[in-house]
């Protein structure tokens, strides 16, 4: 196509974007703000529409591509290459991912219009989106990692942005240092693959990994860890961190002191979504060990339910949409966790059309409200924001699962794969994923209820400066809430049932529940008439139910209970206490074992031993020898005889 062959076309996809981040970051100061944000959002758009047109197209068609584009080493008898892997599963999220950039981009034109960082900012995100695309086009373990700790890297800069907040400077350094956690884990992962599969590249792994389902090693001496089953949870524990997962998820929230615009592209494309990506690509492994499975299902779904009662209680409205972000995560998870890796893409895709959207919508509300995001300060904004207003409720609709948005389809069928698995710990799962189904209503709804209805609750300042947000803002709104409403059931028959993925997934036959749930498919039509009669679209009516009862029709209410449940009150806010343990155990430690070090190596060993000890020996050495100065003749004469005597000694008995 264009007369390009596809190895080219693969090549200019993440180049674009990093063209228009190296235009934007060294030239900016230069060329100004109008060219600086062209060049990333041409660099952006070029990459959607190759990515889009050509290469899904061509990948749809039946062409996959395999094979490395640039050697740039070979470290012992290891080739260290730039490969592309185009197949259905990234060719899917190349497309999604460059969209959602591409809203996000023209979006910052509005939203950071008066930032003086400006260009800095489009060259930041420019990098993020090149960054994950290089994560997602891999053919092997050596790129994934590039990409995996480069995303990391610039989501570090991003959420620091705005560095002269202390805040924020805490927030970047928060995420920077978990995910080293979860980073370390996944670099042992990748030296586990290279030890027992001699190679990084993903093909000759996955046709080895059955001849080793057998082999077992031992870390600790005595024990016998399955082969696979140590690979595949070293790798989970960096999905752990990229995709926060409890107990790994304590810098997501924090994220929020970033710019809007990069949040949504963090909890919606890029980054989060980097964990659940890698996990579904390693499916041939992954299923090779039922313990890992287990692993990820139980995680995943205490990870659903948990980081969503959470937001019951959050004020911010951008980290309301964060604690939904880490709850998605987990739906996400746990459809991976249960072999039902194409639901857990298919959610990936349907959430980060909507959960996008309700970021950018919040945004759109923050800019309304001068930088006000306290949600008890809103109230009544739909008389002033029509086009945020409808956004954000079919962003809502979307994320709650009424039928027959987006996200109806991608959670309910995840919900049903779960309950269909029988893989150790699917039933508590079963049961966190369709509670969730209620709380996600009940916080979204609330969100919703505090921000448009009710009366204005804000200082008559802002109100009277109220109006909708400009045309830069509202246009990704609509086109990011087009999808969130006909995406899925235009896509949950090819992606769930229609083999979209073909070999790109691998499930074993035991594990199929997909399979299962396809003999009962007829149909979209029919599916969401059966979901209608379900239970989890009874509670998501009963959550959207309570909130307007609580948060419209009696406002009053949140807060007497709020004083009468104390108890679990104060847990929730504290979340659970992660933040506070973390920092007496491991923060707090780690400075009370450094003043330790100090106290007794830098203290009594290096000063008092090694430097002053040194100075009191040399001190003392030169007391005593300073006697044999005397400046008598007959002790001189002495010291020569004694020494004469001595060497004649020496001379007669060697």
């Amino acid at each position: 196509m264009f007369g390009l062959e596809m190895k080219t076309v693969y090549l200019l996809i993440p180049l674009s974007c990093l063209a228009g981040a190296l235009i934007a970051g060294l030239l900016g100061w230069k060329i100004g703000r109008a060219a600086s944000h062209t060049a990333a959002i041409l660099g952006v758009a070029g990459a959607f529409v190759l990515s889009a047109f050509v290469v899904l197209p061509d990948v749809l068609a039946g062409h996959t591509y395999d094979g490395a584009v640039y050697t740039w080493g070979v470290s012992g008898g290891v080739p260290l290459e730039i490969g592309f892997l185009i197949d259905p599963l990234s060719a899917l999220m190349m497309t999604v991912v460059t969209f959602v950039s591409l809203m996000v981009h023209i979006y910052t034109v509005g939203y950071m219009r008066d930032d003086p960082g400006y260009q800095r900012f489009f060259s930041y995100i420019a990098l993020f989106t090149f960054s994950m695309l290089m994560l997602v086009m891999a053919n092997n373990f050596l790129q994934l990692f590039f990409g995996w700790e480069a995303v990391g890297l610039m989501s570090y800069l991003l959420i620091g942005f705005w560095f002269t907040r202390a805040s924020a400077t805490h927030a970047q350094l928060k995420a920077f240092i978990v995910n080293r956690v979860g980073d370390f884990g996944f670099i042992l992962g990748v030296a586990a693959v290279y030890l027992y599969f001699g190679t990084l590249d993903y093909t000759p792994v996955f046709a080895i990994a059955p001849q080793l389902a057998g082999k077992t090693a031992q870390i600790i001496p005595g024990v016998d860890w399955s082969v696979l089953t140590l690979v595949c949870i070293l790798l989970f524990i960096g999905a752990m961190g990229k995709s926060a997962q409890v107990p790994l998820h304590v810098w997501l929230p924090d994220s929020m002191e970033g710019p809007t615009p990069i949040s949504a592209l963090i909890h919606a494309a890029t980054m989060v979504t980097a964990g659940v990506f890698m996990v579904a690509r390693m499916s041939p492994l992954y299923e090779l060990s039922e313990t890992a499975l287990s692993v990820v299902l139980v995680i995943g779904a205490i990870t659903a339910l948990f980081m969503a009662f959470v937001g019951i209680v959050q004020n911010d409205i951008k980290r309301v949409v964060a604690y939904s972000t880490l709850s998605q995560l987990g739906y996400m998870m746990v459809a991976l966790g249960a072999s039902a890796y194409a639901a857990g893409i298919f959610h990936l895709m349907t959430h980060a059309f909507f959960k996008a959207l309700l970021f950018l919508a919040a945004g759109s509300v923050i800019i309304a409200l001068h930088h006000e995001q306290d949600m008890r300060k809103m109230g009544g904004l739909k008389d002033y924001m029509p086009w945020t207003f409808l956004t954000a409720w079919a962003g809502s609709l979307a994320l709650v699962g009424i039928p027959p948005f987006a996200g109806f389809f991608s959670k309910d069928m995840i919900i049903e794969a779960v309950h269909a698995s029988q893989l150790p710990g699917s039933g508590f799962a079963y049961v966190a994923v369709l509670s969730g189904v209620f709380v996600t209503a009940l916080y979204t709804f609330r969100m919703l209820f505090m921000t448009f209805y009710g009366k204005p609750r804000m200082d008559e300042h802002a109100r009277s400066h109220l109006k909708e947000s400009p045309w830069v803002v509202t246009v990704p709104l609509v086109l990011l809430a087009l999808p969130s409403v006909v995406i899925g059931f235009l896509t949950v028959e090819p992606l769930l049932f229609g083999g979209y993925f073909g070999a790109a997934l691998k499930v074993l036959p035991g594990h199929d529940v997909l399979a299962r749930l396809g003999q009962d498919y007829h149909g979209w039509g029919p599916f969401v008439a059966h979901g209608l009669q379900s239970a989890p679209f009874l509670l998501a009516v009963g959550g959207i139910g309570l909130a307007w009862l609580l948060y419209y029709r009696y406002p009053q209410l949140p807060e007497e209970l709020s004083r009468k449940f104390r108890l679990p009150y104060t847990i929730l806010v504290r979340k659970y206490g992660f933040d506070e343990f973390n920092d007496t155990v491991f923060a707090g430690g780690a400075r009370r074992f450094g003043g330790l070090l100090w106290r007794i190596g830098d203290v009594k060993l290096i000063d008092g031993l090694a430097v002053n000890g040194t100075a009191r020996v040399i001190g003392w050495v030169a007391t005593v020898v300073r006697h044999v100065q005397s400046g008598y003749v007959y002790h001189y004469a002495f010291a020569m005889i004694l020494g004469l005597f001595l060497l004649i000694t020496v001379f007669l008995y060697r």
